[in-house]
């Protein structure tokens, strides 16, 4: 009976690491160039979210006091990859007015209290992320390097600076940087906030289309 319960309580304590797989905050004192697994740059609390299309917004600036001044109440600053950096979640802008938009973000439901987790990471060529699945869909943004992730729907590619990936809420996913440049970038995921946004999942098995 003892094992029993001990057992109950290690599969407990499992399934809430796994529901926060990626809720370690970044260490400031870490260099961003160093090669490490995701991690949270800070969240945005959307609420009720608006209708229309919803898009991630993201600029950069070279210093902090340029970047308040363009943030709002409903944006995120960070400095990261040695700029400062304004992330928010709203409707298409004018062409040529952000450093990059990405999206639409599909969405199955708008019901609910929304958040927009910001993650940040620094993959060497051939480093993974575990197999992972989130509540709501999650888009990249590479500030450099390629990127290959692999689902069970297919696989998606995205070579160099500049360029995004969007996968919908629910598949597993396997992500790889390739080609030869450190992959550092970005990912934002869009959830219900009464939900964990992300959670390790082994059930998968990726058939390789992904190759450093």
């Amino acid at each position: 009976m003892r094992l029993f319960l001990l057992l109950i309580g290690y599969l407990l304590t499992c399934g809430r690491a796994f529901a926060q797989a990626t809720s370690r905050p970044c260490d400031v004192a870490t260099k961003a160039d160093q090669p490490r697994p995701a991690c949270l740059v800070g969240h945005i609390n959307l609420g009720r979210l608006r209708s229309g299309d919803l898009y991630w917004h993201i600029n950069e600036f070279h210093s902090e006091a340029e970047a308040n001044a363009n943030g709002s109440a409903e944006s995120f600053v960070a400095k990261a990859f040695g700029k400062y950096w304004v992330f928010s979640v709203g409707p298409k802008t004018p062409v040529g007015s952000d450093t990059a938009e990405v999206g639409p973000l599909p969405l199955e439901s708008r019901d609910g209290d929304f958040h927009a987790e910001i993650l940040q990471s620094t993959f060497s060529p051939g480093m993974t992320a575990p197999l992972h699945v989130h509540s709501g869909p999650e888009a990249f943004y590479a500030v450099s390097g390629d990127t290959c992730l692999e689902t069970p729907d297919g696989v998606q590619t995205a070579k160099g600076a500049g360029t995004s990936l969007i996968i919908r809420q629910g598949p597993p996913m396997f992500l790889m940087a390739t080609g030869h440049e450190t992959r550092r970038g970005f990912a934002l995921i869009l959830h219900d906030a009464t939900k964990p946004p992300t959670t390790l999942d082994h059930r998968w098995t990726p058939r390789g289309l992904c190759n450093p």
